[in-house]
């Protein structure tokens, strides 16, 4: 996951039930169940969504479990994770992945591996600007780490890993050993502690055919650099996961594609229209039938009002990851659930692109679109319904984390 767009932040959005605003002209949505979450960040310029969504999820459990608002660095899990993956790039002589975009397992394996810091200690912007802007710093990086793996003395002198830190240091910001929050000595390590989350509890689910049901396996995307594994389950148990994450109480981690022209993000929404001639009268037939394909295209992502969404079967999810129409694009966090004006179900998403968007930052996206266009989705083990999780530990009684 590392989309990325630059949106400068103005505002805040605060949690609470709330009707959506009418700022789109065939849309309308009312908010049904919204979660506690914190305010939009804003990425900028960087391919770092795969730890916003993450750290706002993780936010979202902390006032889940303690009430308390705390705004977790993005940027030292970032930091992090790329310390690792240049670890993996040298150790696979550049034959894994080396880039600024992963996977959802990244922001729980750095937290329990490095720990944490606030973001007001460890901001990431070292380098000149307010916003995050990372072309240089990574093209830095990547010119570096492929010097390393060429290996020009016949030998790596020791000297690599210092190397790489010093630059991350320069733009990044140097980590503390120790800092002082509320009035509180911590190192990151016990600052994580304070959190009271236990990354352990952190699940993540997906709905392929190339791999058993109800077993893990590592998606196979180029950002799951570091073989993160998914719980895989049949789309009709996927869909399940997530209806009962919100009415249980649980935000979502989620990843998706973005690259359909149903991601309307500007307008607010992520829809999948398709075209439903068995309510068509007549003349409406005749025309549907009359018109090109391309028209037809046309006709149906004008958006212009909601209407019918394909029906989202396990095939037609596997084909368009067979074929590339679905790719691990983007990370975001899944807040509540809302309708249309004609009673469809959507899931209100919170972005990490500012908040200079129609919805403060936040846009709906249809059921239909969540089951056809998410790579994995990542939820507390107690929001897992009692009926999939007795599946999935049957299956492997003797390894099974969740038993």
């Amino acid at each position: 996951m590392k989309k990325f767009f630059v949106w400068m932040a103005i505002a805040c959005v605060g949690s609470g039930i709330a009707v959506a605003q009418d700022n789109n002209e065939g849309y309308k949505f009312t908010d049904q169940k919204i979660l506690k979450y914190t305010p939009v960040q804003n990425q900028a310029s960087s391919g770092t969504c795969w730890s916003f969504s993450g750290a706002a999820f993780l936010e979202s459990e902390i006032l889940r479990l303690k009430g308390e608002e705390v705004n977790l660095s993005e940027m030292y899990i970032v930091r992090c994770a790329l310390l690792d993956k240049a670890e993996k790039f040298v150790r696979m002589h550049g034959k894994s992945n080396f880039s600024a975009g992963g996977a959802t397992h990244d922001v729980m394996n750095m937290i329990k591996k490095y720990g944490a810091l606030p973001e007001e200690v460890y901001t990431g912007l070292n380098y000149g600007t307010t916003t995050h802007r990372h072309a240089e710093m990574e093209k830095v990086l990547e010119g570096y780490i492929n010097g390393v793996i060429e290996n020009p003395n016949r030998k790596l002198s020791t000297a690599w890993r210092a190397g790489f830190e010093g630059i991350l240091d320069a733009y990044l910001g140097k980590v503390p050993e120790t800092f002082t929050y509320k009035g509180k000595e911590y190192t990151p390590m016990t600052f994580a502690e304070s959190l009271g989350l236990n990354m352990d509890d952190y699940i993540s689910f997906t709905s392929f055919t190339h791999h058993p049901f109800y077993e893990q396996f590592a998606i196979e995307v180029p950002d799951n650099w570091a073989g993160g594994l998914s719980y895989n389950v049949p789309i009709d148990e996927f869909a399940q996961l997530f209806s009962n994450a919100i009415d249980k109480g649980f935000t979502i981690y989620w990843a998706s594609d973005v690259s359909e022209k149903g991601f309307a993000y500007n307008r607010g929404f992520a829809v999948v229209p398709d075209a439903d001639i068995t309510i068509m009268s007549d003349s409406e037939k005749a025309r549907w039938t009359a018109l090109t394909e391309s028209e037809k295209q046309n006709e149906l992502y004008k958006l212009d009002k909601p209407g019918t969404e394909k029906k989202i079967t396990q095939e037609l999810r596997q084909e368009a990851f067979d074929n590339y129409e679905t790719t691990d694009d983007h990370g975001m966090q899944i807040v509540g659930t809302a309708t249309d004006q004609i009673g469809n179900k959507y899931y209100k998403v919170k972005n990490s692109w500012g908040t200079e968007q129609v919805y403060g930052g936040f846009f709906y996206a249809s059921e239909p679109f969540v089951l056809y266009k998410t790579t994995n989705m990542v939820i507390h083990k107690d929001a897992i319904p009692k009926d999939i999780l007795k599946k999935l530990i049957e299956k492997d009684k003797e390894t099974n984390p969740l038993k």
